[in-house]
C-alpha cells in the first residue's frame, strides 16, 4: 500500500539538508543532497509506519 507523505526539507547552516513531516510523527532524516535526504526520509517512513505484529 502507498500513502503520500508531505515532508518539509530545509538546508542547515553546515551544509546538509533536513526532512521532518507533520504527517508522520517521529520523521526526520538528514542527508548531502536533497535526492540523498528524499530517499532516507522514505525509508524511515516506512519504518515507522509498518505494522507491529505482536505473536
Amino acid at each position: 500500500m502507498e500513502r503520500i507523505v508531505t515532508i518539509h526539507i530545509e538546508k542547515l547552516p553546515e551544509g546538509f539538508y533536513l526532512a521532518t513531516s507533520d504527517s508522520i510523527q517521529g520523521l526526520v532524516a538528514q542527508g548531502r543532497t536533497i535526492a540523498e535526504t528524499i530517499e532516507i526520509a522514505k525509508d524511515v517512513a516506512k519504518k515507522l509506519i509498518e505494522p507491529i505484529i505482536i505473536k
